[in-house]
């Protein structure tokens, strides 16, 4: 499936980083953000990417189109010189596929969707993401319930940790609302979607993808949210940085090797 990722937003809230590159391209480790959030997606098989661009959208691309795989991976130099041969013992990036779409510089989320339309192309649904968190979440089984369900759209829901898109939804998932306060039993929109394709032809011009593209849906229970409360790490502030790179720093990073975890926990089949 492809994988739209929305990398257009200002970050206002992570103060001078964001002054210079957008927040996809905020560090952990020696990487990007975004090149996390796209291996989580490649370790499940699915590498074909669409990076809705907007804000300093040149820095992703130059990025991509600069980037050394050996400064970021181990290698062994054989000779040295102009004739010297570089092996790389890992390409954890092989078979990406990723389209740069400019997007345009204040474009909401589902005005990007739309912007990317004909690199979507005629696939039955796809994936799309925020470009600033990370999780663990099994995505086989997002997908495989999606399909099951068939419905129009699913996100995954966790418990917040402070305000955001909180979830209301009936024992089966069936979403019956999304609002800004807080319950003892609520969820927030984690920004991890399955989609229809035919989501595209219920966005109206100048739509917010949850607000009001899925609000319309909500009524005719297109919408569902898949429950999970394993890990999820949002981006938003300097704060949750710092957390991100100390989990990455400690090598106990949830999010590398969620497809194995995801995999070893799956249910064998008859």
């Amino acid at each position: 499936m492809k994988v739209a990722i929305f990398c257009g937003g200002l970050g206002v809230r992570m103060g001078e980083q964001t002054q210079l590159i957008p927040k996809p391209m905020i560090r952990i480790g020696n990487r990007p953000i975004l090149w996390h959030i796209m291996r989580y997606y490649a370790s499940f098989g699915h590498n074909e990417f669409i990076l809705c661009l907007g804000y300093k959208g040149e820095s992703i691309k130059e990025y991509f189109l600069t980037h050394n795989e050996a400064m970021t991976n181990d290698f062994i130099l054989d000779g040295t010189g102009p004739r010297a041969r570089i092996e790389l013992l890992s390409r954890e990036s092989e078979g990406w596929r990723i389209t740069f779409a400019d997007t345009g510089l204040n474009t909401k989320i589902a005005g990007r969707l739309k912007a990317v339309e004909r690199y979507i192309g005629d696939e039955e649904a796809f994936l799309a993401t925020y470009g600033d968190g990370l999780t663990d979440a099994p995505l086989h089984d997002l997908i495989a319930t999606f399909h099951e369900r068939g419905k129009m759209a699913m996100f995954l829901a966790v418990r917040p940790q402070y305000t955001g898109h909180l979830v209301t939804a009936k024992p089966d998932g069936t979403v019956t609302s999304i609002s800004e306060t807080s319950g003892a039993d609520a969820r927030m929109n984690a920004g991890f979607f399955v989609l229809k394709r035919e989501i595209l032809d219920c966005i109206q011009p100048d739509d917010e993808l949850v607000e009001e593209t899925f609000a319309r849906l909500i009524p005719r229970g297109e919408v569902l949210a898949y429950n999970y409360d394993g890990f999820f790490g949002p981006m938003d502030t300097i704060k949750d940085h710092q957390r991100l790179e100390a989990l990455h720093e400690s090598g106990t990073a949830p999010w590398i090797g969620a497809s194995a975890r995801s995999a070893a926990t799956k249910p064998a089949a008859d």
